[in-house]
């Protein structure tokens, strides 16, 4: 009897697969955005770690290896867009596995809400730059959270609208976008390593010379969050040639990143100050440009944080949106996530309410005046729930292979015990963070300098979720949370595909 997400002898292909390798890579690179990450992470990072932050970089990225080891193990056996949601529900239990996706989805919304005033940032300093610095007697201020919120919320609706009309037409549009970030990435961090005038040191790569226990876990689970997005790759399964592509695209994406993560890093520290950088934040890459170049060169950086903005933005849409998909297909959601397209089968509506759900959020997020301040604050929420689903996703694969511990150490080591020792590793420091949170602050503030209110944001979102949980388990009687197992792409009936202009295979009546 054959398993329920594999291919039935004679049945047609589940959905139109029109990506391939290539595609993997541009939607991972594009949801990681290494030029986003460098260009407003490393003044977080250098805050915990001072010099040593190309050393954290390094570290962070064993753990993240091994979750990546993870999902490729897990989605050869189970390509699912659901991916984590579906491995951890089967695997450990739906409890967890709809924890899982929720998380997913939650921090995919939170990060557009930041990152669309990150691109609102970008394009205010644009303007600066050409000389327009108030309108209509309003200030352009990029380091308002107000203002770069306004613009970036019109960002957020472009970037929806090219989501909704295909993916394929989306990764086009983002790979041209990645070559020409990283070409002025590699050139000007290039550049900045021959010429900065700090010296370069040994210690920045030793971890062990970071100040404090507190300062390292910080630090990491910041890290891991600048790798974050890799995995949407794996998000486009069922679109998809091959299981295998959309794990190669994923890990060749993350392997990259690393590169130029460290590369970013030392040339940043080569350039500036540990001072510097932290009181640059968010418009650090702005100022590694006319610190190396003239104008109109020096603008090339800011030109490229903005293509990485507008494409991490897209990318974070689309497996949110079809995240959201498979969790509604099993009802653990309702059903306006399920609404497809009619030409371009896309989760069109589901789309535009994670859109929406972003611009609110954007919105309330006004209150925190400064923008280094909301990104920070930001950054440390999703940091810690993106700490907690890709250590269920490693512990499920642990779980459901653990029976390679009988076929030799390397299938032991490659299904068991390497995803294994990333989970708890990532257990360990979300841990100790929520403890050194709890116990830091003795009052209630909004601000990134206060424990509780660093712990109020993801315990909001778990209370959520299970509170989701629960409706969907006893309301909707959702079958999900009697068997743990997500149902694959033959659950539903697909339009046409918008990008082929033919019809998508249907799938065959049981």
């Amino acid at each position: 009897m054959p398993s329920p997400v594999q291919q039935e002898p004679g049945r047609p292909p589940r959905m139109h697969r029109s990506l391939g390798v290539k595609d993997g890579v541009a939607i991972a690179a594009s949801s990681t955005a290494a030029t986003t990450s460098l260009g407003i992470g490393m003044g977080s990072l250098a805050a915990y770690a001072g010099r040593q932050t190309p050393a954290l970089l390094l570290l962070a990225f064993l753990p993240v290896l091994g979750i990546a080891l993870s999902y490729a193990r897990l989605n050869r056996t189970e390509p699912n867009c659901g991916s984590g949601y579906t491995w951890v529900g089967r695997s450990i239990g739906p409890w967890p596995g709809f924890l899982t996706g929720w998380v997913v989805l939650i921090g995919n919304v939170i990060f557009m809400a930041y990152t669309g005033a990150v691109t609102g940032s970008v394009v205010l300093q644009f303007l600066n730059k050409l000389g327009l610095h108030s309108l209509l007697g309003l200030r352009l201020d990029p380091s308002s959270t107000g203002i770069s919120t306004a613009v970036g919320l019109v960002a957020l609706v472009a970037v929806t609208i090219t989501a909704i009309t295909g993916v394929r037409s989306a990764t086009r549009l983002q790979m041209w976008l990645l070559i020409f970030e990283y070409t002025v990435l590699v050139v000007f961090c290039g550049y900045a390593l021959y010429i900065g005038d700090q010296p370069f040191s040994l210690s920045w790569l030793n971890p062990l010379d970071i100040g404090s226990p507190q300062a390292l876990a910080q630090g990491m689970v910041i890290a891991v969050f600048i790798y974050w997005g890799w995995d949407a790759a794996f998000s486009v399964n069922e679109e998809t040639r091959s299981a295998s592509d959309a794990a190669r695209g994923g890990l060749i994406a993350l392997v990259a990143m690393l590169g130029l993560f460290l590369i970013g890093a030392v040339a940043f520290q080569r350039v500036m100050s540990t001072g510097e950088l932290i009181h640059n934040g968010p418009q650090a890459l702005t100022f590694l440009g006319s610190s190396l170049a003239p104008e109109p060169w020096a603008s090339l950086p800011l030109a490229a944080l903005m293509c990485s903005a507008f494409a991490s933005l897209q990318s974070s849409v689309i497996p949110t949106a079809r995240g959201a998909l498979a969790m509604a297909r099993d009802h653990t959601l309702g059903p306006v996530w399920q609404r497809l397209h009619p030409r371009y089968g896309s989760p069109a509506v589901g789309t535009l309410v994670i859109m929406a759900m972003a611009a609110l959020l954007a919105v309330l997020a006004v209150g925190i005046p400064k923008l280094n301040d909301m990104i920070l604050t930001a950054v440390n929420s999703i940091g810690l729930t993106v700490a907690l689903y890709y250590g269920l996703t490693a512990l499920a694969c642990a779980v459901r292979f653990r029976g390679s511990l009988r076929d030799g150490a390397v299938r032991a080591a490659r299904d068991v015990v390497v995803p294994a020792a990333s989970a708890l590793t990532l257990f360990g420091l979300g841990g100790y963070l929520v403890w050194d949170y709890a116990t830091m602050s003795d009052h209630f503030e909004a601000s990134p300098d206060n424990g509780w209110f660093m712990l109020l944001l993801p315990a909001l979102f778990l209370l959520l979720g299970l509170a989701t949980a629960a409706w969907a388990k006893w309301v909707r009687h959702a079958p999900y949370f009697r068997t743990g197992q997500g149902t694959d792409a033959d659950a539903l009936t697909l339009p046409m595909d918008g990008d082929a202009g033919e019809p998508l295979p249907r799938p065959a009546e049981s």
